[in-house]
């Protein structure tokens, strides 16, 4: 069994910079894949992407040095087989919301009897029943993170950071400012302040804390003060910045009739 790049860096509290995957393509995600970025995150909750797109996209990241993390659609044991099965090097569980459904999500993760997967003995992931050891050490090395994205899971965020198996703590920014009546201004102070109190006690703890901005100072900023796992960007944001910037630039330099 492979050791996972990513996994051990979280275990280690080495910062991880990330990229958000959404365009769904194959292609564009190969574009990505060379860039050099610790991980990044193919999303299933907010694209079109399916399990073979995934599947695709798993394939270009394999053999980079970018650990490719599945956010999956829901909490939702069946979806995490399939993921895993297809070889997903982690899972990205959105609206967490209690220590119940931090323990499901790990459980959805675990082989019998410390949880609930389904064994299969010719996966993807196993290559297909050539890795010998897979069902033994696959836990150790798969990455298991849990989106804060309420106020009602803030207030339990250690409680749920507490579950055993949890590898990290994502806080999304978007949901939180919706939940707070700021829906659409996820850069907003208060919506700030409100993750770095939360993410405090997480870090002061050593317990790997995550998030997603379209800033790369911000990023940066995040990264040192304790922050361990952060996506810096997303596809969709840069590739709709440049489109942009080129038109205006454009139309900036045409001499008027």
């Amino acid at each position: 069994m492979p050791k996972n790049p990513f996994t051990q860096a979280l275990s280690k509290q080495e910062n991880q910079i990330g990229l958000w995957i959404n365009l769904s393509s194959n292609f564009a995600a190969e574009i990505a894949a060379h860039a050099g970025f610790d991980w990044a995150l193919i999303d299933m909750e907010h694209s079109p992407n399916d399990y073979f797109s995934v599947l695709g996209q798993l394939q270009v990241f394999e053999g980079t040095g970018t650990c490719p993390i599945v956010r999956v659609e829901w909490n939702d044991a069946v979806a995490v087989k399939r993921l895993l099965d297809l070889g997903a090097p982690g899972l990205l569980f959105p609206m967490i919301q209690s220590v119940e459904e931090a323990e499901a999500a790990v459980a959805s993760t675990r082989y019998p009897p410390h949880g609930n997967r389904g064994f299969s003995g010719l996966t993807r992931a196993n290559r297909f029943g050539r890795i010998r050891d897979y069902a033994a050490k696959v836990e150790d090395e798969t990455a298991v993170l849990l989106q804060i994205e309420t106020r009602t899971a803030l207030a339990r965020t250690e409680e749920i950071a507490a579950v055993d198996g949890v590898s990290g703590i994502f806080f999304g920014p978007g949901d939180i400012a919706a939940d707070i009546g700021k829906v659409g201004h996820p850069t907003d102070p208060k919506v700030w302040d409100i993750i770095r109190a939360a993410a405090a006690p997480l870090i002061a703890k050593g317990m790997p804390v995550g998030t997603l901005v379209n800033d790369a100072s911000f990023g940066a900023e995040l990264l040192n003060d304790g922050f361990t796992f952060v996506a810096c960007g997303a596809d969709t944001v840069l590739l709709t910045r440049a489109t942009d910037a080129l038109l205006s630039g454009v139309k900036a330099e045409l001499k008027t009739p």
